[in-house]
């Protein structure tokens, strides 16, 4: 039983995940992420007066987080 653990634990280290799960480490983070992704993705569609328009809306979708974080550090001036 006690090498079970160990291999258990070595696993765990070789993985990377400091919370010792391998499925569940970091997947609230993933979730809210896709969340955001899909309802940019709505609301870029939904104002698009064009097909264009509606698939440049999609490729700001994926990428309104750098934008949000780029615009975030300029303003705290860092």
């Amino acid at each position: 039983m006690t090498e079970e653990i160990k291999t258990c634990g070595l696993d765990r280290k070789k993985n990377g995940c400091p919370c010792g799960s391998r499925n569940a480490c970091g997947t609230g983070g993933g979730a809210v992420y896709g969340l955001g992704i899909i309802g940019a993705a709505i609301y870029f569609i939904q104002h698009a007066g064009s097909f264009m328009a509606g698939l440049i809306g999609v490729l700001k979708a994926l990428v309104w987080p750098a934008v949000v974080i780029y615009k975030l550090l300029e303003l705290l001036k860092m």
